[in-house]
């Protein structure tokens, strides 16, 4: 069972060397726990100055890092419903998601979309959407410490909130950075496979797992983060071309899983990969965070507005 991705995973060490001592490969969502806190703290720490002061703290960097990894917490079979509901958001097959379509803004519009050609959403991911919906979250509450500043009420409380969101918004972007969580060719390539990759049901943990907790450090990642950019337009639709580059580098797993680049050290191709792919999770995370700020920033649109909208979302 734990071959496929949508099964649950309790994420903890003793299961992984529980499971490897039973030949087995715990299945986690992407980077494991390491990789996730890497990523928040990066994007935390490398926040320009213009974003406020409570984001950037100390206390703020710790708690998003702790964060990184919370929607895996919430992967255990103690908790089946949540499970369930939730594993979806954290992959999208582009391959068959692409056959739909373009993908929609909306994700019931999604859910419709495959529902109607016979498929269920939730086989096919709905990653890009939960990604979004938990920015716009970040969004409001950002736009609501702006109003209680304004008005010099106590911003305390929606502070812990922003950080909260901002945290929890931090795994599925790293989870956009790794390359298997973009396919269908997640954990063993199915299908034609001239390049000869491996089949096994293993490459996905022993990729983002194991081998990025022993051997990938914040030294090797940092380098790799660019300046910040402001995502301006359509912040979907700049999360689906990220979700899409990172999909060019499905097959550069598979080539150097077959020359033993995530064995022990692996090689310094490897390395290198893995560092790049952690830092263009930070840089995405961190360049979302800023953008939300100076969003929340905008006026608020009209409530007479809401209904067009509304429609052109949907395209009612």
């Amino acid at each position: 069972m734990f071959a496929d991705r949508r099964v649950s995973r309790l994420g903890t060490s003793w299961l992984f060397v529980t499971f490897s001592a039973l030949g087995l490969a715990p299945q986690a969502s992407a980077w494991g726990n390491e990789g996730h806190r890497l990523i928040n703290h990066l994007a935390a720490t490398h926040l320009p100055a213009d974003v406020p002061v409570f984001l950037r703290s100390d206390a703020a960097v710790a708690e998003i890092e702790y964060l990184g990894p919370e929607p895996d917490r919430w992967r255990s079979p103690a908790e089946p419903e949540l499970n369930a509901a939730q594993a979806p958001e954290h992959f999208i097959d582009l391959e068959p998601a692409d056959a739909l379509g373009p993908l929609p803004r909306n994700r019931l519009d999604f859910e419709a979309k495959a529902f109607a050609a016979g498929q269920r959403p939730e086989k096919i991911g709905l990653q890009p959407w939960e990604t979004d919906e938990v920015w716009e979250r970040l969004k409001a509450a950002l736009r609501e410490y702006r109003s209680l500043s304004a008005a010099g009420q106590d911003t305390r409380q929606v502070e812990q909130t922003a950080i909260f969101y901002a945290g929890w918004l931090g795994h599925y972007v790293g989870d956009g950075a790794q390359p298997l969580h973009t396919t269908v060719q997640y954990n063993g390539w199915v299908g034609p496979n001239p390049g000869g990759y491996t089949t096994a049901h293993a490459i996905h943990w022993q990729f983002e797992g194991p081998f990025v907790a022993a051997n990938i450090q914040s030294a090797q990642v940092e380098p790799k983060i660019a300046p910040v950019h402001l995502i301006e337009g359509d912040l979907f639709g700049a999360y689906v071309t990220y979700l899409r580059q990172t999909a060019t580098y499905v097959e550069k797993v598979y080539q150097l899983e077959k020359v033993g680049g995530f064995v022990g050290a692996g090689s310094a191709e490897s390395r290198d990969f893995t560092a790049a792919r952690l830092a263009a999770g930070a840089e995405m995370l961190r360049d979302m965070i800023y953008t939300a700020w100076i969003e929340s920033g905008n006026p608020v649109p009209s409530t007479h507005a809401l209904p067009s909208s509304a429609a052109a979302t949907t395209g009612k």
